[in-house]
């Protein structure tokens, strides 16, 4: 081999390896670019405007949330509206379990403002039992879901809250329609969050975009009209 071809693979190894160390996964270190709009609530009057106070108390009920969602995940109960029955639709979503401080430390980088938001990188680890559930979530057995839900910007986190609930009723919903002919009474299953989710606002609604795991649960089907 010439030292020109040495030369070419070398490099080529030091630019793979430098790429692939610097690329997170989720699997095991969770990094995620989460914000806080600056200006979202005009009737508001922040006290303390340099500091962004505000912002950084809703990052850090925000974070919790996203990464309580992609470690342990959340359990769902759907009930889909029949005007024949008189049924409205109805859906809870419940926590598995919420991280904490002492398990799952989060840290917050890198702080910086664009586009009137302020962002930071917020990061947090799986443990090596959360690691191992994380690939039980994976495996070929539990199918791979998407939604997309809406939230009222004007409730900042909780609209940011209300998005993602849509956004795992929407993909429950589109699911089960494939699967089941006859509306269901209930449906009962669990949801992990599979990859980083998008976060975006459009007239003035929060827009997120998730990816989930699912793991069929019980359907509950009506006995009789």
């Amino acid at each position: 081999m010439s030292n020109q071809k040495k030369i070419f693979y070398f490099l080529f190894f030091l630019i793979s390896f430098q790429l692939f160390s610097q690329t997170p996964s989720i699997k095991t270190n969770i990094r995620v670019a989460l914000w806080s709009q600056i200006d979202a609530y005009p009737e508001l009057e922040y006290k303390e405007e340099t500091t962004y106070s505000y912002q950084i108390n809703e990052l850090k009920e925000l974070a919790p949330f996203i990464f309580s969602g992609m470690i342990y995940g959340w359990k769902f109960i759907y009930t889909p509206s029949d005007k024949q029955r008189k049924v409205d639709e109805y859906f809870e979503l419940i926590p598995i379990q919420e991280i904490n401080e002492i398990t799952n430390p989060i840290t917050y980088k890198e702080p910086w403002i664009q586009d009137n938001k302020l962002y930071s990188w917020c990061e947090c680890s799986r443990t090596k039992d959360q690691y191992q559930n994380y690939l039980l979530w994976s495996s070929i057995q539990n199918p791979v879901i998407n939604g997309i839900g809406k939230g009222d910007i004007k409730k900042g986190f909780l609209g940011i809250k209300e998005a993602t609930i849509n956004s795992v009723k929407n993909a429950i919903r589109e699911h089960y329609r494939k699967l089941i002919k006859n509306k269901p009474k209930e449906i009962q299953g669990s949801v992990l969050i599979r990859e980083i989710p998008t976060i975006g606002i459009d007239a003035g609604q929060y827009i997120i975009n998730l990816d989930f795991f699912l793991e069929y649960g019980k359907i509950r089907e009506y006995t009789q009209y």
